[in-house]
Formats: C-alpha cells, structure tokens, sequence
C-alpha cells in the first residue's frame, strides 16, 4: 500500500519515519550482545538453522531467549555498558518531534532491550513497536501486537506497522538491515537499506537509498517536510 491520501495543510501526505533496530537504528546486533553474553552456549546452531529457512524469526528467538542466564534488569544494564544508537539518530528524532512527524522503532526483536539503549541514550520517548515480554519466575513470556489478522502466530509484522501509518496518511519512511525488513520495504514509500535488505531490494527490483547512519536519512524528511519530496540521492 503506497500513500494516497493528504493530511497537511499543503495538500501532502506528512511523512512519518520508522526504522528497525538491531544493526540500524542501534550500531550493533543488541540480541546478540546478550545472546553471546547470557545465552546458552548453542544458540548460534539455532540461528544458523533460522538462516537455513528451518524456522522463522518468532522461533529462533523465543528459543534462544529461552534459556538465557540472566534477569531483565541485569541485561538492560548489558545493554547500556555495550550499545549505542548510530549517528544522527537523535537529531532525526529532534527533528521529528519539533515538527509533529511521526518516528518509531520497529522491530521483531525484544522490546526490553530497545527500550534500555533507547533511555540510555535520552530518547526513551520514542514510540516502540516490537515484541513485548514479561519477565516471571526466571522465564520470559511473548506478546505479538503488531500482527495482521489471523496471523498472529507469525509474530509481529512490520509491513502492518508501515501500512497502519500509511493508512493515517503518512508518506512513510523506512530504514532496515534484514530478512523481516523486507514485507516494510516493499510497501514503504521510501526506503533506506543496508546489508541484507539491500541485496533483497536489489533481487527485487526495490528502489532503495544506501544507509549507512541517519544523516540522509533527516536530509530526505526535511526535504519531503519542505517540498514534497525526499526520494532523490542527497
């Protein structure tokens, strides 16, 4: 679903930024830091068996997660000593806010450890739609609220988020690394990759601006905010 209808006083749909978290929005692959730090020693056989296509990303996490050796608190304060946000994220979420755009954290990893790095850097503000947990007598339980209908078993889906904001009026922009970022980039209006989601844009036909931090990112929206447009290389 691309966007169709106008909200501003300009006659433009406003736009709306969303970007994934791990390996974008935060620099490293915070589930990892706490899988290679707290998990059990195997973990990686199940992430190569998710990467084999043997089960999906709701599996592979929940599974790993499931024998982690540590409580929330205590990987919270993992994440703060070892993470951070890449540059110009917080100049981008500045811009957003004194400009009434929309911005969101979008992601199927845990919403505990987006939330920790999100704080610690001084942005807990931002909106956060992801896996939510509940931490009770050692074990950690799964809500999936991002879902389409009838597809709640697949976990959260990010392409939902991206048309929920579409369907509001946003002309969305999106920012993503991987596999699960790929159902957003195929619906977002305008899409800034690396990694993974790049080679899969390409296979795709997807056009995509290179991401490397935030900075193009907050040249594009300002620009769209000003005049209506933001797809053009910067």
């Amino acid at each position: 679903m691309k966007t169709t209808d106008a909200n501003s006083a300009s006659g433009r749909p406003r736009p709306a930024v969303l970007t994934d978290f791990d390996d974008t929005a935060a620099a490293q692959n915070v589930a990892e830091l706490l899988l290679n730090r707290f998990g059990d020693r195997d973990w990686k056989d199940v992430r190569q068996s998710f990467r084999d296509g043997y089960m999906d990303l709701k599996e592979y996490q929940e599974i790993t997660f499931r024998n982690i050796q540590a409580d929330r608190a205590t990987m919270q304060s993992y994440v703060k000593e070892h993470a951070n946000l890449r540059p110009y994220f917080k100049e981008l979420w500045q811009f957003c806010r004194s400009n009434d755009i929309p911005m969101a954290v979008v992601s199927q990893g845990l919403d505990f450890y987006i939330e920790a790095l999100l704080e610690k850097e001084g942005v807990g503000r931002v909106p956060v739609y992801a896996v939510g947990t509940e931490f009770h007598d050692g074990s950690i339980s799964y809500h999936y609220n991002h879902t389409y209908p009838g597809k709640e078993s697949q976990g959260n889906s990010k392409g939902f988020v991206v048309e929920s904001f579409q369907e509001r009026g946003c002309h969305v922009f999106f920012a993503g690394d991987g596999r699960s970022d790929l159902e957003a980039a195929r619906v977002a209006d305008v899409i800034f990759a690396h990694s993974t989601l790049a080679t899969f844009c390409d296979d795709e036909g997807i056009s995509y601006q290179p991401f490397e931090d935030f900075s193009k990112m907050l040249l594009s929206v300002r620009e769209f905010s000003r005049n209506g447009h933001g797809e053009a290389e910067l």
